[in-house]
């Protein structure tokens, strides 16, 4: 983080730094007042979230009357809307902060970081979902599993009352573009649950809170590995909003496929034998059966398993058996629910939208303004451009696999990974998030390295609360209302917290600092 160096006294007014047990000072300020104000913003997206959170039709919540003063009043829901735009931002504020008290990332600095990821995760355990309503797609398809058919080829509508559980009706007969084992996981969560819409999302959620755990024992040991300090790279990482607001409250499989992804790449970093070539490679197969989109970190999950040095016909051998692994184990599940290879194909349904903010759909939309002046086919055009873009994907990543040191390779992993996200037409805040750890770990430094990270976690922040809330049609507010009153809010305390903001607005000038390079976690 950013700090000025001083040799002196504190100056007039400073906070002196909390001592630590040793005598150590890494401290500046106690972070306790942070940690508590992130809660506060946590409990405001809880109380937000009960009258603009996704919540099943069918949901006897519904019938809760403080649902119903929160939900189904026009104040009720301009005050959700209030609390869930302030919340998420004082979210992002306090994260800062935490960053700026820990400046010196000594001692003691890792508890603050475990201490505020358990204080800001804790309200969101039992929140309605908010940023998104892909869980009530999962509970649909597992209901797809449940009957017995393939929902690659039977969209969730071919399930009676599909709408009523809470699925966008965008999935009503798109494939889900999920692999084999998730598939297996939505089936067991509506076994489980029989499809109550309620205990399905706290089953799902619970699911991805262990993935986040998962990801809090992972990260520090990988950051480990590089020599970066294990406390930033948490913080970072998993005290990150993004982080804890896509994976917990949202519910997102991705973080059940980010923890698996970590995991191999871990075993395959710090076992760079046969032994821990073959579990990553697994472990990476395995992330590859939740979302497909992990197939890219096979390449250097082989590179790692090559060993350092290795010759270019030992490379070539090991890039073969990790292939050969991957698509067997891949194959053995496909055999096993009957369904094959079926998610390939339906690798494509995120892919066919764009949104205006992602470098790629932005230029896409520009040709096909282009292409309208002129009497073209906008709509071709603008798939050129997305494609050419897609495809130029491959040759980076192959540059990535073939050149570069090998103490890197988890780096030159991080950097192919970002190819597919900084040249898909749509991006989503979770794929943001998929990013964060594989950089944290390898290396973030207190420049404009961070600052890219600040910026996107506002940024996100501002889309995601005031673009994905639920407002009750039957109001003087309409959606469209609703939604700019969130996105002013919220850029409006992005705005304070870049410009006005006395304690955050020092992120962003001065000299920096680099944190030593270890700490106990």
């Amino acid at each position: 983080m950013r700090t000025t160096s001083r040799t002196g006294p504190a100056a007039a007014g400073e906070r002196t730094p909390l001592a630590l047990p040793g005598g150590s000072q890494y401290v500046s300020g106690s972070p306790l007042r942070t940690v508590v104000m992130g809660a506060v913003g946590s409990l405001m997206l809880l109380a937000g979230s009960l009258g603009v959170g996704w919540l099943a039709s069918v949901s006897p919540l519904r019938q809760e009357p403080l649902i119903i003063a929160m939900r189904y009043t026009t104040t009720g829901v301009i005050a959700s809307i209030l609390l869930v735009a302030v919340g998420g931002m004082l979210l992002v504020r306090e994260w800062l902060r935490l960053g700026q008290k820990l400046n010196r990332w000594g001692p003691g600095s890792g508890r603050w970081v475990l201490a505020a990821i358990a204080a800001w995760t804790a309200p969101m355990l039992v929140a309605v979902p908010l940023f998104s309503r892909d869980v009530y797609s999962y509970i649909g398809q597992g209901r797809v599993m449940e009957s017995g058919l393939n929902p690659y080829e039977h969209g969730v509508s071919t399930i009676d009352n599909f709408f009523q559980l809470g699925a966008d009706q965008m999935w009503s007969e798109s494939p889900p573009p999920y692999g084999p084992l998730f598939l297996w996981i939505e089936q067991f969560v509506v076994a489980v649950t029989g499809a109550d819409p309620d205990a399905a999302v706290l089953l799902f959620r619970a699911l991805c809170v262990l993935a986040v755990l998962a990801c809090m024992w992972l990260i520090p040991r990988l950051a480990r590995l590089h020599g970066i300090n294990p406390a930033r790279a948490l913080w970072l990482s998993v005290a990150n909003p993004l982080f804890l607001t896509n994976f917990v409250v949202a519910v997102h499989n991705d973080a059940i496929m980010i923890a698996l992804a970590l995991a191999g790449t871990y075993v395959a970093a710090a076992h760079r034998t046969w032994k821990g070539g073959v579990a990553g490679t697994v472990l990476v197969t395995l992330s590859v059966a939740i979302k497909p989109i992990t197939l890219v970190l096979l390449p250097f999950i082989g590179l790692l398993w090559a060993g350092r040095g290795a010759s270019w016909p030992r490379r070539f051998v090991i890039w073969a058996l990790t292939l050969a692994l991957s698509v067997a184990l891949l194959g053995l599940m496909g055999l096993v629910n009957g369904f094959g290879f079926g998610w390939v194909a339906a690798m494509s349904t995120p892919g066919s939208v764009w949104i205006w903010y992602a470098p790629v759909g932005f230029l896409g939309s520009l040709a096909a303004s282009f292409a309208a002046t002129i009497g073209a086919d906008s709509g071709q055009w603008r798939d050129t451009v997305h494609t050419f873009f897609q495809a130029l994907a491959v040759p980076v990543i192959l540059w990535l696999m073939f050149r570069g040191r090998d103490e890197k390779l988890v780096r030159r992993l991080a950097w192919a990974f970002a190819t597919i996200v900084l040249l898909s037409p749509m991006i989503q805040a979770w794929y943001v998030v998929w990013l964060i750890p594989l950089f944290a770990v390898t290396g973030i430094r207190s420049d404009w390295q961070v600052d890219i990270l600040f910026f996107l976690t506002a940024f996100f922040m501002v889309y995601a609360v005031s673009d994905q809330i639920d407002v009750f049609p039957y109001l003087d507010l309409d959606l469209s209302s609703g939604r700019l009153i969130a996105s002013v809010v919220a850029l409006s305390y992005g705005v304070y917290l870049w410009f006005i903001d006395p304690a955050t607005r020092r992120l962003f000038r001065g000299r920096y600092s680099p944190p030593p390079a270890q700490a106990v976690i």
